[in-house]
C-alpha cells in the first residue's frame, strides 16, 4: 500500500479535498463502510488531483497504484492504463527493431504500419513469422484499422454550459425538471441551486451558484475508477458512468472536487420497468442515463441520451434543466461551436441577456405591420404610439442588436434558441425599415444614442457598434465576474459561470424557495444522513 512519502504522497492528517476537512472526513467515513480499501481510495483521490494540477504525471500515478489496484480489484482498467502500456510497448518495440539492425527510416515504416499497436501488434507479427506465414496479413489488417477516422474529441463536440448566476431567481425549476427526467432519489440531487454568504464578493447581486456536474475535460473521478465505469465519451466529452460496469467502490466520489456524485443505497423508487430504455442506453448501448440501479454511482449526465438523438433530433443540444429555466440563465451547447447557445451567451452576455429579456415582449411581425399600415414617414414616436407595449427602450435595443449582427444561424443539428431569438429581433428591425422607419438615419440613431452626432462640416458616420454595445450593457448589464469553479486545480470544467465568484469562506444559506416546497430535498442540510455524504454541507 502506498503511504505518505517525501515526494508529496498523501499524508494521513492532511486535508486535500477542495471542499474542506468536514467534507473529506465524511467521504473517508463513507468509504470505510464499503467492502473496498478506504485508505487506497483516499490516497488515489489526492494524487488524481495532483495529476490535474500538473504535480504528478499520469504515468507516475499509474505506476504508483497499479499493484495496489490489481490486488484490491483483480484488474487495473483505469483509463490511462492502455495508453501508458501502449507507449511503453512501442518504446520496447522500437528498441527491439534497433537491436535487429534496422535504420531509423525502416523503424518508422514498421511503426507506422503497426498503427501504434505496440506489444499486441508485435506479438502478432512474431507469431506469424514463427509459423512461416510472414507479416503481410496482420500488417494489412492493422493498416485498415489505422485508416479509420479518428473520433477523439479534439476540436469536435464538447458539451458544456454557460450559467448566468446574476439573473438566476433560484426558483428550483431546473432541479425539479432534472428529477422528473432522470428519476433520481430524494436528496441525490444531480442539480443544485445554492445561495451563500461571502464577505469577499459584491452585494450588487445575490450570491448564488448553480451546480450540476462540471463534465471536466481532465476529470479526477475518471482517473481513480478501476473498472472503466467512469469514463469520458470520446465523441462529445461527456463524463459518464456505465451502470453495468460500476462496482460501487465510490472512489470517484472522493476524487470529485465538486461533490456531485451519489451512491444508490437502496432499490430505486422508480423501478427498472418504469424507465424508458431510450433514456437509459446511449448510442453505444451502454447504460449511462437516468437513475442508476442499487449499488452504483450516479450524477448529472448532461442528458446524454438527448445528445445522442434517441429522444428525438429536436432534443439534441438541449437539457432538461435548460428547457425548464424560466429566466433562461442555463445555456447549454457545444463549447467548440461559436454559434451554440453557450458560446453565444459567453461571447456577449449583455446582448444575449437583452435577447432573453425582450423575447416575451416582442410584438409579432403581423401586429407591427397592422399597427403601422396607415403611417407615413415613420419617426420613433410613431412606432411607440402605434404599436402596443412598444417603448423607446425596446426600439433602442432592437436596433442595437441589429447593428451588432455578426453571425447567422448555428451550424450543426443542435438547438440554438439564442440564434432564433436574435433572428426574430433582426427581422423586426428590418420590418420597421420596410414600414418607413429610417433605421440608419442620423436623427433617429443620434436621438437613441446609437450614433455619434457629427461635428460641424463632418459627415455622419452611421451607426456605432460601440454605442450599440453600451446600450445593451445598460439594458442587460454585465456580469461581475466570469469563472470556472476550482479552475486552478486543472480539471478544465466545461461550465462557465457569470456572476459573483465565491471566496474560500463562503457558507451556504437558505434560498428564496425551499426545496421542500417543490417536492425536493436539500440533503446538505437535514436528510439522508446515513445515505449521502456531508449532511451539514461543506463550505465552498
Amino acid at each position: 500500500m502506498v503511504s505518505s512519502d517525501e515526494d508529496g504522497g498523501p499524508a494521513d492528517d492532511e486535508t486535500f479535498h477542495p471542499l474542506g476537512e468536514q467534507w473529506q472526513d465524511g467521504l473517508e467515513e463513507a468509504l470505510e463502510e464499503t467492502d473496498y480499501d478506504a485508505e487506497l481510495g483516499m490516497e488515489m483521490a489526492k494524487d488524481a488531483m495532483r495529476v490535474t494540477e500538473g504535480e504528478l504525471s499520469e504515468a507516475e500515478f499509474y505506476d504508483r497504484y497499479h499493484d495496489d489496484v490489481v490486488e484490491e480489484f483483480g484488474e487495473d482498467d483505469r483509463p490511462m492504463a492502455d495508453e501508458i502500456e501502449a507507449d511503453r510497448a512501442e518504446g520496447r518495440l522500437e528498441n527491439t527493431l534497433s537491436a535487429l539492425g534496422m535504420g531509423e527510416d525502416s523503424r518508422r515504416g514498421v511503426m507506422k504500419k503497426m498503427g501504434g499497436a505496440g506489444a499486441v501488434g508485435f506479438g502478432a507479427w512474431t507469431t506469424a513469422n514463427a509459423d512461416g506465414d510472414g507479416p503481410d496479413e496482420s500488417l494489412a489488417a492493422q493498416d485498415e484499422e489505422a485508416d479509420e477516422p479518428d473520433d477523439t474529441n479534439g476540436h469536435g463536440t464538447q458539451w458544456g454550459m454557460a450559467l448566468d448566476l446574476e439573473y438566476c431567481d433560484a426558483c428550483l425549476a431546473c432541479v425539479t425538471a432534472c428529477a422528473a427526467e432522470h428519476n433520481w432519489e430524494q436528496g441525490a440531487n444531480w442539480m443544485y441551486v445554492l445561495d451563500y454568504e461571502d464577505d469577499t464578493t459584491s452585494d450588487e447581486f445575490v450570491n448564488r451558484l448553480i451546480r450540476p456536474c462540471q463534465h471536466c475535460t481532465d476529470a479526477p473521478c475518471e482517473k481513480v475508477c478501476p473498472t472503466t465505469a467512469r469514463h469520458t465519451r470520446d465523441e462529445d466529452g461527456l463524463v459518464l458512468t456505465d451502470y453495468d460496469v460500476c462496482i460501487g467502490c465510490r472512489y470517484c466520489q472522493v476524487a470529485c472536487p465538486y461533490g456531485v456524485n451519489y451512491f444508490q443505497w437502496d432499490e430505486p423508487d422508480v423501478g427498472e420497468d418504469e424507465l424508458d430504455e431510450d433514456h437509459v442506453y446511449d448510442a453505444r448501448d451502454r447504460p449511462v442515463d437516468s437513475r442508476g440501479p442499487r449499488g452504483v454511482m450516479e450524477k448529472c449526465t448532461f442528458c446524454a441520451t438527448r445528445q445522442d438523438g434517441t429522444m428525438g433530433d429536436e432534443m439534441v443540444g438541449t437539457t432538461a434543466c435548460e428547457d425548464a429555466c424560466p429566466p433562461e440563465v442555463i445555456q447549454f451547447g457545444n463549447m467548440n461551436d461559436p454559434n451554440s447557445d453557450a458560446q453565444r451567451y459567453i461571447d456577449n452576455v449583455a446582448k444575449n441577456r437583452t435577447l432573453v429579456q425582450i423575447d416575451r415582449d416582442l410584438p409579432s411581425p403581423e401586429d407591427v405591420e397592422e399597427a403601422l399600415e396607415d403611417e407615413d414617414d415613420l419617426e420613433a414616436d410613431d412606432v411607440v404610439d402605434a404599436v402596443e407595449d412598444f417603448d423607446e427602450d425596446l426600439l433602442t435595443v432592437i436596433l442595437a442588436i441589429s447593428i451588432l449582427e455578426e453571425r447567422g444561424e448555428p451550424e450543426g443539428p443542435e438547438s440554438s434558441s439564442l440564434a432564433e431569438q436574435e433572428a426574430a429581433t433582426i427581422e423586426l428591425a428590418e420590418l420597421l425599415e420596410e414600414q418607413g422607419l429610417d433605421v440608419e438615419g442620423e436623427d433617429l440613431l443620434v436621438d437613441l444614442d446609437l450614433a455619434d452626432e457629427p461635428e460641424e462640416d463632418e459627415e455622419f458616420d452611421g451607426p456605432s457598434e460601440t454605442l450599440a454595445q453600451e446600450q445593451l450593457e445598460e439594458f442587460g448589464g454585465t456580469p461581475h465576474s466570469r469563472f470556472k469553479l476550482l479552475e486552478d486545480i486543472g480539471t478544465d470544467p466545461n461550465i462557465v459561470n457569470l456572476g459573483n465568484e465565491p471566496g474560500p469562506d463562503a457558507e451556504q444559506i437558505e434560498g428564496p424557495v425551499a426545496y421542500d416546497d417543490v417536492g425536493q430535498t436539500d440533503n446538505r442540510k437535514d436528510v439522508l444522513d446515513d445515505g449521502t455524504v456531508g449532511p451539514d454541507g461543506p463550505s465552498f
